[in-house]
């Protein structure tokens, strides 16, 4: 390698906005290695919720699931949405990439704390560190786009004031736990208002391609939560002298894996318009498909540690927390797509789908019916959608 290519990887350069319609745009190895550790915490979360539902901590396990979901799904989503419009693969841009994936390996070491008690120190430092990084690149940003500078300084701004809220929370503790719930409610609120307040300012030149392959590369890393869940099931059931029920768990788990990845990836475009409300519904609602993907995943592996008798709860407690998130995905599918490339009966397969997987969790064989129930909506939706699409050709 030459004196010069070393300077070239050293080099700093203007963040100028990229082209929004720039051709052949595609993930890059950064992004990827920025969704593999953002799955990390995922998995610390979805571990989490898992062992709270096991030892029957239902509401505490849930709320604590949401908390630390939204903080990772928050942090990810906002530097995605940036990195579409304006990386330029600097040095500057790659060590600040860097910084941020470094928090949320912070942020992930503290999610085992919180589930344990209300100790959010470690968790609320990872983020921090997180924020400060996408404020550095929201400055670079306003440094380097003229046209940007309003909406990017909004970002800068509303960023580091909500990391002053976090802080303040984090000096106050310990407070009650309703107060507690509440201020981190608040928070939450705080952080999504920040993009609202800023691309009212001015949209950013984000790429309408490029941000539907990033959502749907973690959507494959979040399943992989219920995969994994699978493989533990199969292990178990070997252990356990090839037990029947574990390996009927472990089918029925693919089944719904292959379902899920089959309805989110169907031929239908996820964001068919660039305009702000419909860029807003798509990016925010993913964050049901996000967390219940993640959230079925562990109810596959509650639903292992019944049938194990390691758990303390009943066995429609496992039914339940995989139906209520495959219910929760399969309706966060229809708000941020369906409704809108849909417009005859395919439309509803998605919500009817939920309600089903509902009622069957109190019915025998639960597992095994929710997975069938998605694998005959999914054959349903697709047929249905096919016909619409060729009776719109035939008629244009």
């Amino acid at each position: 390698m030459t004196n010069s290519t070393y300077r070239n990887l050293l080099q700093t350069r203007p963040m100028r906005r990229r082209d929004s319609n720039e051709v052949h745009r595609a993930s890059t190895p950064l992004e990827l290695l920025f969704d593999l550790v953002s799955v990390i915490a995922i998995a610390t979360a979805a571990a989490g919720l898992h062992h709270a539902i096991a030892e029957a901590h239902f509401a505490e396990g849930i709320a604590k699931f949401i908390l630390s979901f939204f903080a990772i799904w928050w942090a990810w989503m906002n530097y995605t949405w940036f990195a579409s419009a304006y990386d330029n693969d600097d040095a500057m841009f790659r060590i600040l990439t860097m910084i941020i994936m470094s928090g949320s390996l912070v942020m992930a070491a503290g999610i085992g704390a919180f589930f344990e008690s209300l100790d959010i120190t470690l968790m609320v430092i990872g983020y921090v560190i997180m924020r400060l990084g996408m404020v550095a690149l929201w400055l670079r940003a306003a440094a380097g786009d003229s046209e940007g500078r309003p909406t990017a300084l909004t970002y800068a701004r509303g960023f580091a004031l909500t990391q002053v809220f976090w802080i303040i929370l984090l000096i106050v503790l310990p407070i009650p736990t309703a107060w507690f719930y509440g201020l981190f409610g608040l928070g939450m609120i705080l952080e999504l208002v920040v993009p609202v307040i800023a691309e009212n300012r001015g949209n950013t030149p984000w790429h309408r391609h490029h941000m539907i392959e990033r959502y749907g590369l973690l959507n494959i890393i979040v399943l992989g939560e219920t995969l994994l869940a699978a493989s533990l099931a199969i292990e178990a059931a070997q252990g356990e002298h090839l037990s029947t029920s574990l390996i009927r768990i472990a089918i029925a788990a693919l089944v719904i894996l292959f379902a899920m990845w089959w309805l989110y990836f169907a031929r239908e475009e996820h964001l068919e318009r660039t305009d702000f409300s419909r860029a807003l519904v798509w990016g925010y609602g993913h964050v049901l498909i996000y967390a219940s993907g993640a959230a079925v995943g562990a109810g596959i592996a509650v639903a292992v540690e019944i049938a194990t008798h390691h758990a303390h709860v009943a066995e429609i407690v496992g039914n339940y927390a995989i139906a209520v998130p495959v219910a929760v995905y399969t309706g966060g599918l229809w708000l941020v797509r369906d409704r809108y490339a849909l417009n005859r009966s395919g439309r509803f397969v998605l919500p009817t789908v939920a309600i089903v997987v509902l009622i069957l969790a109190a019915m025998p064989f639960a597992i095994e019916m929710i997975a069938l129930s998605l694998l005959l909506a999914t054959v349903l939706r697709s047929h249905l959608a096919c016909a619409e699409n060729s009776s719109v050709g035939s008629v244009m």
